[in-house]
């Protein structure tokens, strides 16, 4: 191995023990960063950089696959924007301080994405329409009107339509909805006109018993957001990235969901 390949993943291991502590779509147990992983991770990165400058949009909605999702039919867990900053690709998107109920916007490079120990080596990437692109690109590169809607009260499971806490893929499509309609400049407004627009969230099937546990054991998952008709009856409302795929497709706002490995 090169010394300059070297250098990158000794810079690789520090960055993922300096950012353990900012999580989302994977779980919080701490694992020692591998030599192999890192340089997947970054043979990852490098991949998507070279399709994104291929695709001829300078921002695009990108998920990973960080944690396994199986049960529940889902193969994405975390959704963020890729955006282009001069010959560079970054990221911005929303981090759970995990084992915490608050969370934050962040700014990272593409490498650093997809350092979080992935369940799975693989992008999945959304082109936008034209007009929500332009829009999008604007929102993503001004600090102040991309944390617009942004709560950092966290709840892994929040209900979509209340505001009372906010996960990161619900951030992201609540963003994309100010993105496309300026007067949805609110949560409240955003909420209101993806309803309108069809988005429709995913329906987990979670045991009392299950909710019980997770609600004592992690400050990050809550149900009390939840209307009690649903809560009771261990149907648990929430966006997932599968879903906003999905409904970008449906209502022609996104193109196909193009993976990248």
């Amino acid at each position: 191995m090169s010394a300059a390949l070297w250098h990158r993943l000794a810079l690789a291991a520090m960055l993922v023990l300096i950012c353990a502590g900012a999580q989302a779509g994977r779980s919080c147990e701490q694992k020692r960063p591998t030599a192999p992983g890192i340089e997947r991770s970054f043979a990852l990165a490098q991949h998507t950089a070279q399709q994104l400058d291929r695709m001829g949009s300078d921002v695009v909605v990108i998920a990973r696959a960080g944690q396994n999702l199986s049960q529940y039919h889902l193969r994405y867990s975390h959704l963020g924007f890729a955006y282009r900053d001069g010959k560079t690709w970054r990221v911005v998107h929303k981090l759970n301080q995990c084992g915490s109920a608050t969370a934050s916007l962040y700014r990272q490079g593409l490498g650093e994405f997809f350092l979080d120990d992935p369940y799975e080596y693989e992008a999945a990437v959304v082109v936008l329409a034209p007009q929500l692109r332009t829009h999008l690109l604007s929102i993503v590169r001004d600090n102040a009107r991309v944390a617009q809607l942004d709560t950092p009260a966290y709840n892994m499971v929040a209900y979509p339509w209340s505001q009372t806490y906010q996960q990161s893929n619900q951030w992201a499509l609540e963003t994309l909805a100010m993105a496309q309609e300026p007067m949805a400049s609110t949560r409240e407004r955003a909420q209101a006109w993806l309803k309108l627009n069809g988005y429709e969230p995913t329906t987990l099937k979670i045991s009392a018993f299950k909710r019980l546990g997770a609600r004592i054991t992690a400050a990050n998952i809550a149900f009390d957001d939840h209307p009690n008709a649903k809560r009771f009856t261990d149907r648990i409302e929430t966006v997932t990235v599968d879903s906003v795929f999905a409904w970008l497709n449906r209502s022609g706002l996104g193109g196909p969901v193009q993976v990248i490995r």
